[in-house]
């Protein structure tokens, strides 16, 4: 197992974007701190939350325009006042929308690079910063930089030079968009300074962070802009061939995500860079990832580009057994958890257990059938991660709501315990559970109900919204009730 889970240990799941806070969405301000010092001092060890990258206009963290770029929506911009580069009053006026968050960003940018030219230190700073980060963070601020000139267009409805990244075309760019290109650079500078202060709080107070890495990247991206060669795209740089799944109890007609798929072949014949990067980027953010998906690690079903659903389609051998040893001779033990919810296979099983990967847990698809589901705590084994529910779930309390009659009986049964406790019974038995970690949503901690949902899978509108009003006082059940627990089952 993944040193980062050899004993046995608790966390709560909530992302940046529902923490509290004066902005339109959470930030990694204050606010972030206070969480990590109240999920301490409840017993929980590990911080949940989902992908970091910049989000298209859906808002899904799982529809990133970067999978190595953090969101710069998450940037706490009252920092750039700190450092005069943004006055009291354009934080005011942000707090109020009387000013954009881009036009802010804009604005804090221009002071910056001036500071830039002026402090030798800073100028250092930043140098290192492009230095380090040069296998993504260029692209990515032109690609950026483009979409934006380009009234948000796909990359492959730019003009063909610059579809194709023809050097002269990227030169020109470069030149002609260089302010923005700077205003990126800047974005993912202080994003990162701080994510650093973030993660130092964190591991001064024993949390580890658990973050989530999409299997893969969106089509409208700068890893398919810059890296072809690795996705099913054409020479106009359409899908050949994109991904989902077949038909199943979930849906009649499949699900066709649209993602480009890997050519594996190539992939490997380059020694799995690409992926190697791209994960040594997360886990120095973090100290333990979730793999998405990770079913597709082992096969995936290709659909034809035309589809617009996943009935048309055909599995084909990945090659993530080649993948994960080449990550594990570059990494070491792997701190990767995989998402394996679903119709898993006997192979895909294989597959974690070689490389000593948890699997993941789900107590709201226990309940309505027979004491041979897998999902029931008593099936659950140490290497795992239990879950009241993830972002993909109601809340518990809006599933119970929702459970059938079946479903409520066994639960009832099983817990030998009344509806009006709920969610406890749930959490405690998360909490209880073999699994070597247990997780549990805020809102679940909340007792929130289905209006508190974060996502439903299948769904465009009002997802990624929820939030925090505020984090629970220290004395609050919701905490105090979780150190208990924790102590009680032996996760502190």
């Amino acid at each position: 197992m993944s040193t980062c889970l050899e004993q046995r240990q608790s966390g709560v799941l909530l992302h940046i974007t529902s923490l509290p806070g004066p902005f339109k969405q959470g930030v990694l301000g204050h606010e972030a701190l206070d969480f990590i010092d109240k999920i301490a001092d409840a017993g929980y060890r590990v911080w949940q939350f989902l992908p970091l990258g910049p989000t298209h206009s859906h808002g899904s963290p799982y529809e990133s325009l970067s999978s190595s770029a953090g969101n710069p929506e998450l940037i706490d911009l009252r920092i750039a006042a700190q450092y005069g580069w943004l006055s009291d009053a354009d934080i005011n006026h942000l707090i109020h929308g009387e000013l954009t968050p881009a036009t802010a960003r804009a604005k804090a940018a221009l002071h910056f690079w001036q500071d830039v030219e002026k402090k030798a230190d800073l100028c250092e700073t930043v140098n290192l910063f492009r230095e380090d980060n040069k296998a993504w963070l260029e692209d990515y601020a032109l690609f950026a930089s483009l979409k934006i000139a380009h009234q948000d267009l796909a990359w492959w409805q730019w003009p063909k030079a610059l579809r194709d990244r023809r050097s002269k075309a990227l030169k020109q760019a470069s030149h002609t968009l260089l302010a923005h290109v700077h205003q990126v650079i800047f974005e993912q500078f202080l994003f990162a300074e701080q994510w650093r202060t973030v993660k130092n709080h964190a591991e001064s107070r024993g949390v580890q962070l658990f973050g989530d890495l999409p299997i893969y990247v969106a089509h409208d991206s700068s890893d398919v802009w810059a890296n072809r060669a690795f996705f099913t795209v054409n020479e106009d740089g359409l899908c050949d061939e994109v991904a989902g799944v077949p038909p199943d109890y979930f849906s009649e007609t499949g699900q066709r995500w649209g993602n480009p798929l890997y050519l594996w072949e190539a992939m490997q014949d380059s020694n799995f860079s690409w992926w190697i990067d791209r994960v040594r980027i997360q886990m120095n953010r973090t100290h333990m990832l979730r793999i998405d998906h990770f079913r597709g690690l082992e096969a995936y079903w290709a659909i034809p580009g035309h589809r617009q659903d996943g009935i048309e389609g055909e599995w084909r051998e990945a090659l993530g057994d080649g993948l994960l040893q080449a990550l594990q001779n570059t990494f070491g033990p792997l701190p990767l958890i995989a998402e394996d919810l679903g119709m898993i296979t006997d192979k895909v099983h294989a597959l974690r257990k070689k490389f000593k990967l948890p699997g993941m847990k789900v107590l709201q698809f226990a309940f309505g059938g027979d004491a041979d589901n897998p999902y029931l705590p008593h099936q659950h084994s140490n290497d795992m991660v239990s879950y009241t529910g993830t972002h993909d779930n109601d809340t518990t309390i809006g599933w119970w709501d929702a459970a059938s009659e079946q479903e409520r009986q066994h639960v009832k049964n099983y817990f030998g315990t009344q509806a009006e406790d709920m969610p406890w019974p749930i959490i405690r038995a998360t909490l209880a559970s073999p699994a070597v970690l247990g997780i549990i949503p805020m809102q679940d901690l909340l007792a929130l109900d289905t209006l508190a949902r974060f996502n439903t899978p299948g769904t465009l509108e009002e997802n990624w919204s929820w939030r925090l009003q505020e984090i629970p006082n220290s004395d609050h059940n919701c905490w105090c009730y979780s150190r208990q627990l924790n102590e009680l089952y032996g996760r502190i």
